[in-house]
């Protein structure tokens, strides 16, 4: 082999390896990408069946039960259109409150809920996650909560 076909065979094996590198990295990324979608979202049949994502809205009040000797909690989550059970098990954050913004990561149940393992509650009573707010739409008149 010349040194010329060893040069070329040195580049291509680097070319190789970066090209590899990247698109381990990509796949790592795309694994870890929570994307967040709002109750009517799920119940448009948008949000995917087999990846955790997030799921955002108001606690809807009265809707906090407490299973009783655990940390499991269930509530229900709506944008005032369309609203999804959640169940959670864990401590909730200070700020977790019936009728406040709340974010949560999880997936979908199967069973037409989700199940979350992480719950994230406003941070003050003038902020609310931006992607929360996007997907909040007044009541529409006649119903249509889900």
């Amino acid at each position: 082999m010349t040194p010329r076909h060893r040069r070329m065979v040195g580049v291509a094996a680097i070319l190789a390896g970066v090209g590899a590198a990247a698109l381990l990295a990509r796949l790592a990324f795309e694994e870890n990408l929570l994307y967040f979608f709002s109750p009517s979202q799920i119940a448009a049949g948008e949000a995917p069946v087999e990846r955790k994502f997030r799921v955002g809205g108001l606690v809807t009040p009265g809707s906090v039960q407490r299973d009783p000797g655990s940390l499991t909690v269930r509530f229900v989550v709506t944008d005032n259109r369309h609203s999804i059970p959640v169940r959670y098990s864990g401590v909730l954050p200070d700020l977790f409150k019936e009728g406040k913004g709340v974010v949560a990561n999880g997936r979908l149940d199967g069973q037409g809920g989700f199940v979350a393992e992480e719950v994230l509650a406003k941070h003050d009573e003038n902020y609310m996650p931006p992607e929360v707010a996007d997907s909040m739409h007044p009541p529409q008149p006649g119903g249509g909560g889900g």
